[in-house]
C-alpha cells in the first residue's frame, strides 16, 4: 500500500483520485492534504480521516514540510503546477498530476528535465490512454490489421451545458487565469492523437474564435443573473436554474454530491445551490460573463512520413463525447465514447465492407470515470510507485505527454495568428 498527499480538493484531486482510496483501501491512504478553502479541508478531513496537524491551507505550506507520503496528487489550479511540481520533486515525491502539465511551454519542458534529472515518476492524468476503447483502438492499430496510418480525424464534441459550465462561467473561462481552451480542454485529444500515431509531429495549423458567448447575442430581456428577473429564461438552454437545480432534482438522495453540483456547494441541496446561483459566477447569463477562451476551434496536423490528422473540438453539441476515425492502408476503425463501440472494417474488395464491431460496454463492468480510465490510471500510478519505474516509459509520463501539450501551444500561436503554420521544434520532434 502506498500513502499519498493531495494538493487541491476540487472534482478531480478530491472526488477522483481520493475517492480511489476509499473503494481500495488495501492499496493506497490519503495521509496529507491542502486546500485555500477551510470548509473542503474540514470536509475532507472527515472522509479521509486525516489529522489536523496533516490538513494545509494551501499547496505551498504542505511542500514546506518534510516529505508526508510516497507520492502526491496535484490537482490545483493550472497556473500553480509549475511551482507545486518543482518544489514536490525537491522534496522527493512520486507525483500523479493533472493536466495540463502548465499553460506555460518553457515550464513544460524544465519540469520534464527536472523528472528526469531527479529519477521520480511524473504521470501526467491523460487519462483516455487507459480508457477500454481508446485501448481497443491502439491495440487494432498496433495489430496491423488496417495498415499504416494515412490519417485520423477526431472530434471532441463539448456539451452546450459543460461549455457554459466550465468554460463560460467557471474556472477555466479566461485563458489568463488558466490555460487556452485548446490546452485545458483538449490536450486529451492531441494526446490520443499522438498515442495513436505515435510519430513526431512537425508542423501545426488552426483556426478557432469566441463566436456565441458573447455580449451582443445576448437576448433583449435577459438580466445579468438567471435568477434575476430574467425574461427569456424559459426558452433560454443556458438558464442556471435548470442546468443545477432542475437536474439536481433528478438524481438520487444518496447521489446528489456529485460533479457539477459539488463545484457550487460542498453540500449541494436546493437552498444552497440557489444561493450559489445567486452570489457566485455560475449564476450569471452566459452572455454577460468575463470569459475569453473560445467555443469552437479545428487544428490541422502533419507528422513525419506524412501521416495526418485534423481535430475538431466545438461547444454546440447536446451530449459530450469523443468521436474518432482512423484510416489506414488495409482497413479503417470508427468509434466513439458515447456509444462505446469500435467498428473496424478492413478492406477486401467489396463496395458495402461488413464491420466487425467491438461492445466495450459488454466488456467492462465499469466504465464511469473517463469511459472508465479514471480508476486504471490510479492502478497504474500505485503499481509504479511501488515499483519505483522511473524510466519514463509508462503510459502517460512527462515524456510522453509533452509532445501533445507542444501541439497544443502551436496551435493556439496558430490560432491567434490566423491559421500561420506553425513549424515544431526539435524539443517536440524527440519528445
Amino acid at each position: 500500500m502506498i500513502k499519498i498527499a493531495i494538493i487541491g480538493l476540487g472534482a478531480r484531486g478530491a472526488e477522483v483520485y481520493g475517492a480511489y482510496s476509499l473503494k481500495h483501501k488495501d492499496e493506497i491512504k490519503v495521509v496529507a492534504i491542502s486546500d485555500v478553502s477551510q470548509e473542503k479541508l474540514n470536509k475532507y478531513a472527515k472522509i479521509f480521516k486525516i489529522p489536523d496537524n496533516m490538513c494545509f491551507k494551501n499547496g505551498e505550506e504542505l511542500l514546506k514540510q518534510e516529505k508526508l507520503a510516497d507520492a502526491i496528487v496535484i490537482a490545483s489550479p493550472d497556473h500553480l503546477h509549475y511551482n507545486h511540481t518543482m518544489k514536490a520533486l525537491e522534496v522527493g515525491y512520486h507525483i500523479l498530476l493533472e493536466k495540463p502539465i502548465s499553460p506555460n511551454q518553457d515550464e513544460c519542458i524544465e519540469m520534464v528535465q527536472k523528472a528526469n534529472r531527479l529519477n521520480k515518476i511524473v504521470a501526467v492524468c491523460h487519462v483516455l490512454r487507459y480508457a477500454p476503447l481508446f485501448q481497443s483502438i491502439k491495440d487494432i492499430i498496433d495489430s496491423g490489421e488496417i495498415g499504416e496510418i494515412v490519417h485520423i480525424n477526431q472530434i471532441e464534441n463539448v456539451g452546450y451545458w459543460h461549455q457554459a459550465h466550465s468554460f463560460v462561467r467557471g474556472n477555466w473561462r479566461k485563458k489568463s487565469e488558466s490555460s487556452p481552451m485548446i490546452l485545458a480542454k483538449s490536450c486529451h485529444d492531441l494526446d490520443i492523437i499522438s498515442w495513436f500515431i505515435n510519430k513526431p509531429c512537425v508542423k501545426i495549423s488552426s483556426f478557432g474564435s469566441l463566436k456565441y458567448f458573447r455580449k451582443e447575442n445576448q437576448p433583449r430581456g435577459a438580466t445579468n443573473r438567471c435568477l434575476n428577473g430574467c425574461q427569456v429564461k424559459d426558452t433560454c438552454p443556458y438558464d442556471a436554474e435548470k442546468i443545477y437545480i432542475e437536474n439536481f432534482k433528478q438524481y438520487p438522495t444518496d447521489q446528489k454530491e456529485v460533479w457539477p453540483f459539488i463545484v457550487l456547494d460542498n453540500h449541494p441541496s436546493e437552498i444552497t445551490l440557489k444561493k450559489a446561483l445567486l452570489e457566485g459566477p455560475y449564476g450569471r447569463c452566459v452572455y454577460d460573463c468575463d470569459n475569453d477562451v473560445v467555443d469552437h476551434q479545428i487544428v490541422n496536423m502533419e507528422f513525419i512520413e506524412g501521416v495526418t490528422a485534423s481535430f475538431t473540438m466545438c461547444a454546440f453539441s447536446g451530449a459530450t463525447y469523443r468521436q474518432v476515425k482512423v484510416m489506414g492502408t488495409k482497413g479503417e476503425i470508427i468509434a466513439n465514447d458515447l456509444t462505446q463501440k469500435v467498428e473496424v472494417k478492413v478492406y477486401n474488395g467489396e463496395f458495402d465492407i461488413q464491420p466487425k464491431v467491438i461492445d466495450i460496454n459488454s466488456l467492462n463492468e465499469d466504465l464511469s470515470g473517463h469511459s472508465g480510465g479514471d480508476d486504471k490510471l490510479l492502478f497504474d500510478f500505485i503499481k509504479l510507485v511501488e515499483s519505483q519505474s522511473t524510466n519514463g516509459t509508462y503510459l502517460t509520463s512527462l515524456n510522453h505527454s509533452l509532445q501533445s501539450h507542444l501541439m497544443a501551444f502551436a496551435s493556439e500561436q496558430s490560432r491567434i495568428n490566423d491559421g500561420e503554420i506553425i513549424y515544431l521544434k526539435e524539443e517536440v520532434k524527440n519528445a
